[in-house]
């Protein structure tokens, strides 16, 4: 089963570089009518220095036997400026329902500052991963004796198709993440953290996606990164269509199915699960005008029909790759900053970028069955495209 977990992690760490008929459908490809221009990834690498590694874990089938699996679950890494760089970033962060956990936001609150990368994983995972980010730093030569890091480690849970308790992410492989970081195109859907996530009771897991403002706006790029696994399949729209009700079936359900139900309870409750939202920018914005960029993500949630459920844990982080040395310089700090009157456009993008990177994630995402034989069902892309063309929302 190890070696299963190990061979497949390494597959899905790099992106591929195959060619454009190879890569799968993202939600531009299928017509769907965003608004904003995007960067010329389409995704939060865009921005500039920012980079995104990920461990995937899958072994096993059938019942579930805690400690030995089936194990769907994973980590994912992304770096401000690069895991070569040991220079923080501005950032702010912003919770809309708090059924969740983010480590080391007590300290962005408080100094402004990021350090290190953002790491994305599941729930019962987080103390495992924060102190692997801990030991990679003390192994990369980058903590002196009177040093201290406190990690930024979120969490989605993934306890539906995924052994969760039997603790099967190790440091190891929070080290491979944050190894295998890098630029360029980002490998979306059930990947990394987002392995065992569900999304509007439908496959879930990364997708990401950018925003290039117009040159007479700064000219800016704001690329947005999103572990999702939230949502009750009612609620959700896309382009404003009633997706989720017209693509009613196809629910979670535990062998033996029939069209996506198993005539027994819900298979996962349908409030259950959360979003974690990392938004990056090349602007030059401090940490009170991040902190604004943040709660905007908010917005990207609901447009497709997110509540933030009782039991949800929606946890969002910007930063920015603008003001290099910020915190190194020992005397007086000179930055820039965007002027609030400014701002707004940065928050249209934001919003926009958030709600296609969810899309993205749902789309990448593939039917997958997991412990006790639950299956969670992809977003299917023809009728996708069939109900936002009865409601004239395609752009082809």
């Amino acid at each position: 089963m190890k070696l299963v977990s190990l061979v497949l992690a390494t597959l899905v760490a790099t992106p591929s570089s195959g060619s454009a008929a190879q890569r799968p459908e993202r939600a531009r490809d299928l017509g769907i009518p965003f608004e904003g221009t995007t960067g010329p990834l389409n995704a939060i690498t865009d921005v500039s220095g920012v980079e995104v590694g990920h461990r995937t874990l899958v072994a096993g089938s059938g019942k579930l036997v805690v400690g030995t699996g089936p194990v769907r679950t994973g980590v994912t890494a992304v770096f401000p400026r690069g895991k070569d760089s040991n220079d923080p970033v501005f950032a702010g962060w912003f919770t809309m329902n708090g059924n969740g956990e983010m480590t080391g936001t007590t300290w962005v609150e408080e100094s402004g500052f990021l350090w290190g990368p953002v790491m994305i994983t599941n729930t019962h995972s987080v103390g495992v991963v924060r102190d692997a980010v801990i030991e990679w730093v003390v192994r990369r030569g980058r903590m002196q004796s009177d040093e201290w890091s406190l990690p930024l480690v979120a969490e989605t849970w993934d306890g539906g198709l995924n052994d969760i308790n039997g603790f099967h992410v190790t440091k190891q492989d929070a080290w491979a993440a944050m190894d295998s970081a890098r630029g360029g195109p980002v490998v979306e859907g059930s990947v990394g953290g987002g392995t065992g996530m569900v999304c509007n009771q439908f496959k879930g897991g990364i997708g990401t996606a950018s925003r290039r403002l117009d040159p007479q706006d700064g000219g800016y790029t704001v690329g947005v990164l999103v572990q999702c696994n939230y949502g009750r399949r009612r609620y959700l729209r896309i382009a404003g269509v009633p997706v989720g009700q017209e693509i009613a079936d196809l629910e979670p359900c535990r062998a033996p199915c029939s069209g996506g139900r198993s005539g027994r309870a819900a298979a996962i409750p349908p409030d259950v699960g959360s979003i974690i939202i990392v938004v990056a920018t090349d602007a030059p914005l401090l940490p009170h005008q991040l902190k604004r960029i943040a709660r905007r993500a908010a917005l990207g949630v609901g447009r497709l029909g997110g509540v933030a459920s009782n039991s949800s844990g929606d946890i969002f982080v910007a930063f920015s790759t603008a003001n290099p040395r910020a915190s190194l310089d020992s005397g007086l700090a000179q930055v820039s900053m965007v002027a609030n009157d400014r701002i707004t456009p940065l928050f249209e993008a934001t919003v926009q970028a958030t709600e296609e990177a969810i899309v993205n994630a749902m789309l990448a995402a593939r039917t997958m069955t997991g412990a006790d034989d639950l299956t969670v069902y992809a977003l299917p892309h023809d009728r996708l495209r069939d109900v936002l063309k009865r409601y004239n929302r395609l752009n082809r």
